[in-house]
């Protein structure tokens, strides 16, 4: 009983460490990736092997973000409490669970097509580069969400073996979308930023010019996401999500307060999960439904 409290508090661990619960900003875009290009339900065998590569490469990748990071997050008042700077978990015991999930990320890359099995190590490095940029461009934004940008492009892959138009629009999307907010999100750290060498567009250009380009950068992804409609024939329940995606959007900006960080949570994290989900629902209700 002692030894399964013991297991069941470590995964508990890991799963904050990763921040789990994130998974939702990329899962929703490649599972309508993957409806859109088997045209209907993929086979089980690439829905369960596109799922464990996904959430394999998101943990792997994160779990390295906090090794790669952790001296920081130990001086960053906002970021202290968090699991290696506590040394809930030891350095050395998260890269070995890095490894794990990066071996996963490969083998299931395998088992879905030759072609992801061969881009695979090419998206470990792009996901694991993201934790040094940083340290050298205010650029790193939109590198986060270009990595990120992997996943409904890599589940166009599992299912076709193929290139094609489409999946590089959604991938634009979601980078997009992804640096907007993690400008928000970074906008909390200006003065840290500042003092330790680091770079974030916030820091760089103030916090009204990165609110700025955040709100210019979810333009373009507002922009792009109509820009699908005609090209994927997409109906009028489609065009609704979009709607209330930008209602969400325009409230994110709205509530943005970066001395509350609750507040912030919010228009960083918890609506940007509410829109990914009702941009999922929209387009498979789209797509079955009329």
């Amino acid at each position: 009983m002692e030894y399964a409290r013991k297991i069941g508090t470590k995964i508990k661990l890991y799963s904050q460490l990763v921040m789990f619960s994130h998974t939702l900003f990329s899962l929703p875009f490649a599972v309508i990736s993957m409806i859109w290009a088997a045209e209907g339900l993929p086979s089980w065998h690439v829905m369960l092997w596109g799922l464990i590569a996904l959430v394999a490469a998101r943990n792997g990748a994160n779990a390295f973000n906090r090794v790669v990071d952790q001296s920081f997050d130990a001086m960053n008042p906002r970021t202290a409490h968090r699991h290696l700077p506590k040394r809930l978990l030891a350095s050395k015991e998260v890269l070995w669970f890095v490894v794990v999930n990066y071996a996963i990320f490969i083998f299931a890359a395998g088992m879905l097509n030759m072609l992801c099995f061969i881009l695979s190590p090419v998206a470990i490095f792009l996901i694991s580069s993201y934790s040094y940029t940083k340290r050298f461009t205010y650029l790193s934004h939109l590198y986060l969400g270009f990595t990120i940008a992997s996943a409904p492009i890599g589940a166009w892959f599992a299912v076709t073996g193929q290139f094609a138009f489409t999946p590089f629009i959604l991938g634009t999307i979601v980078m997009l979308w992804i640096a907007g907010f993690d400008i928000i999100y970074g906008s909390q750290d200006i003065e840290f930023d500042r003092n330790h060498g680091l770079w974030s567009i916030p820091s760089i250009f103030g916090l009204k010019n990165g609110l700025r380009i955040a709100a210019a950068l979810h333009s373009i992804m507002v922009l792009l996401l109509i820009v699908l409609i005609p090209i994927r024939q997409l109906g009028w329940i489609y065009i609704v999500g979009i709607i209330v995606s930008i209602l969400l959007l325009l409230t994110e900006h709205k509530i943005i307060k970066p001395s509350s960080r609750k507040v912030m949570k919010v228009a960083s994290y918890n609506l940007n999960q509410v829109i990914s989900m009702v941009i999922l629902i929209s387009a498979l209700c789209d797509f079955f439904l009329l």
